[in-house]
């Protein structure tokens, strides 16, 4: 390592602070916004309406993420949507002299994209108050130095420039959490938890039964980064302390910034810790080029974004590390959405895998401890090879009987996100553990559905136990032999008396197809309690969610039925099938899929994040179009300016057929 690093002196922050600024109340109310931004300074009461549940979609748009310097200080919450209205412009944060930003419930849901703490903390926030907050968007602003908090009374100090212990901001915080606050964000701490100046607490916990994630977790801990002695004999929730990555992954949204910090802290000769463990993708913006608007191409946006392209292949061409990248010649797209293809290709059970990205717990499926973090935490792990950590509870989310045909995984997720435990922010920072044997009888494909989206639950990860499934996917995709398979899930399952702070139980025998009401995944509702005709204008099948071998396979069947009966996509739709990767595509093309995909109606796209974060084919052109789709978050703005419903594959393609929201009803043809 860099001895110029281990020689630099790092300081804590001062004890007490004073804030020296205005404050910025996000409410549900636009006016109030304006005026706030117009110079108008407003009172805090307990009745002000502050909005809830706002995403990082709104906080930065995802074609804010283009720039990864402290331009993004010009466009904090520019995606903000209060009332029918977007009021904040470009500027008038920073141009406010706001120092504090306030708002309610899940501050800081969806996309684990830094850009947003990043955008806020550059425009002059310091601190952020609000009633939760998101795990990885937490753990991003402590990162970065950004101060957080749940206590309101602290609003009247700030208001009044009075002096504030910094205690107030680490009063609840583990031990490590509270000295990277102190240190003013992760990097300082790490350079001083190389020169031996932090106290790292050992776990001290005895034999206990564990969870399968506490087991992982166990295995992985770090005893003493030295001298590289990792694992202990059990965790416990709230053990806190540092686990060895054995994947680490960024795309193109998060590598440039990243490569950036390491840069200019480590300087351009350092090396990256073990860069056979590190993969990149360049897998969001591909599409970018066809869905642009003039706008935004006339403002130099696609110029921007082509650098974030630029950076990641130097800086992957220079580190010896593995670019999973653009297809080239006639076929555009990219070889895989990242955690597709980790998934896919490279996670095995029992693995700790972090990505950029907050759908990272993908890898879940086959009993990895998989989580998303943000672009600090991947810049720092290309130093130290591991990644902080305080040990959450775990929820058991157990779905019994036998479900009907026309119920997928996706409908499972819509009827917990409904849950008032998961809309009240319950089981933020939770692991879900999903079981049951309705869950045992899903593919390794419809389990990546449930612990995919455990992000829009705002969990730290979900996780399933490996089983026989698992051993046949790992022979199948992997090339194992039956015996490497089946060593590799001995001991994956969580032993009897295992703690859990909820368990929570769904009957699939009774389920019915659901639909989530465009703004949020937790809309949902059963399809047929819709009460009304709802005509679309888009069908998307794809994403990572939506676009794994076996969501094809739902479309096939579908489709299949449709044109048995002389059916075809409704003339008013506009349907899109998206594969997730390369090994997908190959899955169609083996089964005849494209042949029907195409003489339904459906054009087919190759892999890329694309619609799913308004970056290509299927992204909605206006407000007034309606689209039915597979992905896993419809927050406002999400896939185009239009509203969208979240539904399962099937669904999404009977939907197609009939030009309305409309379940998928076999024929007897």
């Amino acid at each position: 390592m860099n001895k110029n690093l281990l020689m630099r002196d790092v300081k804590k922050r001062p004890e007490r602070l004073r804030f020296k600024g205005r404050i910025l109340f996000l409410t549900e109310d636009p006016e109030l916004i304006k005026r706030q931004l117009s110079g108008e300074d407003l009172e805090w009461n307990a009745a002000m309406k502050l909005r809830d549940d706002i995403s990082t979609d709104e906080i930065t748009p995802a074609y804010i993420c283009y720039y990864f310097d402290d331009t993004l200080g010009d466009f904090p919450y520019l995606g903000l949507k209060a009332g029918e209205e977007f009021p904040v412009t470009r500027g008038s944060v920073r141009s406010g002299n706001f120092v504090c930003s306030i708002s309610g419930k899940r501050r800081g849901k969806g996309s684990s994209r830094e850009q947003s703490p990043f955008a806020e903390m550059v425009a002059g926030i310091q601190v952020i108050v609000a009633e939760n907050i998101e795990r990885i968007y937490n753990q991003n602003c402590q990162n970065l130095g950004l101060l957080t908090t749940t206590n309101f009374d602290l609003i009247r100090k700030i208001k009044n420039g009075e002096e504030i212990e910094l205690s107030e901001f680490t009063r609840d915080a583990d031990a490590i959490t509270r000295q990277i606050i102190e240190y003013g964000g992760l990097f300082n701490f790490n350079i001083a938890r190389l020169q031996n100046r932090v106290a790292i607490p050992e776990t001290g916990t005895g034999e206990r039964p564990m969870t399968l994630a506490e087991k992982i977790c166990a295995r992985h801990f770090v005893r003493d980064l030295a001298r590289d002695e990792i694992g202990v004999r059990a965790v416990k929730p709230g053990d806190s302390g540092f686990v060895r990555c054995d994947i680490r992954f960024s795309h193109e949204y998060v590598t440039p910034m990243a490569a950036i910090f390491f840069e200019k802290f480590l300087g351009q000769e350092e090396r990256v810790n073990d860069p056979a463990s590190v993969y990149f993708f360049r897998d969001h913006l591909t599409y970018l080029k066809q869905v642009i608007t003039p706008e935004r191409k006339a403002a130099g946006l696609l110029d921007v974004a082509e650098q974030l392209k630029i950076k990641q292949e130097d800086f992957a061409r220079r580190q010896g590390i593995r670019l999973h990248g653009e297809l080239t010649g006639d076929r555009k797209g990219s070889e895989a959405i990242c955690h597709s293809k980790i998934l896919q290709s490279y996670a095995l059970p029992g693995q700790l895998i972090i990505g950029s990205d907050s759908h990272t717990p993908h890898s879940g499926a086959v009993g990895c401890l998989a989580f998303g973090v943000g672009t600090t935490d991947i810049f720092n792990s290309w130093i130290t090879r591991d990644v902080r950590i305080q040990v959450p509870e775990s929820v058991r989310i157990v779905i019994r009987g036998r479900k009907p045909a026309s119920i997928a995984a996706k409908d499972f997720m819509l009827e917990i996100l409904r849950q008032p435990f998961v809309r009240n922010g319950e089981a933020i920072g939770k692991i879900i553990e999903y079981s049951g044997e309705a869950v045992e009888a899903l593919n390794v494909d419809e389990r990546a559905t449930m612990t995919n989206m455990a992000a829009e639950i705002g969990a730290f990860t979900g996780i399933i136990a490996p089983d026989r499934k698992t051993v046949d996917y790992l022979v199948r995709n992997r090339g194992m032999s039956q015996a490497e398979a089946e060593a590799r899930c001995e001991g994956m399952f969580s032993d009897p008396g295992a703690a859990y702070s909820r368990t929570f139980e769904i009957d699939a025998s009774s389920m019915r197809p659901l639909i989530a009401l465009p703004g949020d995944p937790g809309n949902g509702i059963y399809l047929d309690d819709l009460g009304k005709e709802v005509r679309i204008d888009i069908a998307y099948g794809g994403s990572c969610t939506g676009g794994k071998a076996e969501d094809m396979d739902m479309y096939a069947q579908v489709f299949r039925d449709a044109l048995a009966n002389g059916r075809k996509v409704h003339p008013s739709v506009r349907c899109y099938i998206q594969f997730g990767s390369q090994e997908v595509r190959d899955h169609c093309v083996q089964r005849g899929y494209l042949e029907i995909f195409r003489e339904v109606g459906a054009q087919i796209i190759e892999p890329s994040c694309g619609a799913c974060i308004n970056a290509g084919p299927g992204v909605s052109r206006n407000k007034d179009e309606v689209t039915i789709s597979a992905i896993n978050r419809n927050f406002p703005g999400r896939s185009g300016p239009g509203q969208m419903y979240l539904a399962s594959p099937l669904t999404v393609a009977a939907s197609a057929i009939a030009g309305k929201i409309a379940p998928f009803v076999p024929s007897t043809v």
